[in-house]
């Protein structure tokens, strides 16, 4: 039997000891909070996302679909709260509507559920919304990303295997063959690593020897919520059409389980790993971003008109709203409430390009997955199963 240590206590390191226990590894669990999914897992939408907008044949695409299907039904099979209520793409202007029709084509490609539907169709579904035409998107879902984390933990606890968290990685070696990973609690030692690390997977990938192919560089997503007077504007899911030149979706609107509706997140850069606030600086972090070259391309790319716009609407209630009238006009300023934020971990390359795809690195007894922004949660199961294969 091999000892696998797993760095990562969120939704795709959990996945991935739960799937090394199925296959007979021993395993252990290092989570530097005290808390299980508590960064990138506990801050996100809770989207399943269907798999519509990644290049055909990427693992994002691939895992996001099939992950679509496992992650539904393990949250049945687990008791967690989940509901496929499909959402809708829509073009709010003519221009958009070319945009709209290459989404649904390559959502046929992907083998996802999603068909063009007429204005009437679309205000079907949402009364409230502006398009000139919509994509309805069938197999989108929302459920309990924490929920299905705190289920995979209850398996692996049964299965007997070592979860520790307050067990930050301090430094790691590879000696006579095994890996040893320092905490403050000892030496951890097994037959290989596993790093899933989300924000810090860069830094755990160098403390274990190797030069990651990536740097992660920190954006934080915000998010309002409908005040709940009126929630009724919104019934399920709508998005906007995606610019394919930038990088994220655009805000949207998401109801969630318990009723209230989000809006966003809009996409700007943290001036901390861990930074949900404007008032989270690292000196650190802030320095790391700023000496990688990388930084400095991208913002030559998308600083202006796009990342000025994005920096105006985390600054400004009135812009955010605008943003979401823009698929929902009866959504004002007065309607929205601050919401909790969350940090996406976007791995990027020196020359500046963002690493589009799942990103997983390998050494001998080691993997390290490097880039699982959204939809790794969705596709969680998949990525899982697909690092344990790789672990030797």
């Amino acid at each position: 039997m091999r000892r696998i240590v797993v760095i990562g206590g969120g939704i795709v390191g959990l996945a991935t000891a739960r799937e090394l226990s199925r296959r007979g590894d021993e395993v252990v669990v290092l989570e530097k909070e005290g808390r299980w999914a508590a960064h990138q897992t506990g801050h996100n939408s809770n989207v399943v996302h269907a798999g519509l907008y990644y290049r055909p044949g990427s693992l994002k695409a691939r895992m996001s679909v099939a992950g679509n299907a496992s992650i539904v039904a393990y949250a049945r099979e687990h008791g967690v709260p989940v509901e496929v209520c499909g959402k809708l793409v829509v073009a709010t202007s003519e221009e958009e509507v070319p945009r709209l029709r290459a989404l649904a084509e390559r959502a046929s490609r992907n083998g996802v559920p999603a068909r063009m539907v007429s204005v009437a169709e679309a205000r079907e579904h949402e009364p409230e919304v502006s398009c000139v035409a919509a994509l309805r998107v069938e197999s989108t879902g929302i459920i309990d990303f924490p929920a299905v984390c705190a289920a995979m933990v209850r398996e692996l606890t049964a299965a007997g295997a070592d979860l520790r968290t307050n067990s930050p990685a301090l430094a790691i070696r590879t000696r006579a063959g095994r890996v040893e990973v320092a905490t403050p609690s000892g030496v951890v030692r097994g037959d290989a690593l596993v790093n899933c690390a989300g924000l810090h997977s860069d830094r755990v990938a160098r403390m274990a020897g190797l030069e990651p192919e990536a740097r992660i560089v920190p954006f934080r997503g915000e998010y309002y919520e409908l005040r709940p007077e009126r929630r009724s504007l919104v019934r399920g899911l709508i998005y906007p059409v995606p610019d394919p030149t930038l990088p994220f979706l655009g805000v949207h609107l998401t109801r969630m389980l318990d009723g209230s509706v989000h809006a966003g997140p809009n996409a700007v850069l943290a001036l901390s790993r861990e930074g949900y606030r404007w008032g989270d600086v690292s000196a650190g972090d802030v320095a790391e971003v700023l000496r990688f070259p990388g930084t400095w391309r991208l913002a030559r790319k998308y600083a202006y008109p796009t990342g000025l716009a994005e920096v105006l609407r985390s600054l400004s209630k009135r812009r955010f709203a605008e943003s979401l009238a823009r698929l929902v006009p009866a959504v004002g300023e007065a309607d929205l409430v601050r919401a909790e934020a969350g940090v996406r971990a976007q791995a990027m390359r020196r020359d500046g390009s963002l690493v589009d795809d799942f990103l997983v690195q390998e050494a001998p007894g080691q993997v390290h997955v490097l880039n699982a922004p959204s939809p790794a949660a969705t596709g969680s199961l998949e990525i899982g199963a697909h690092v344990a294969g790789l672990v030797r």
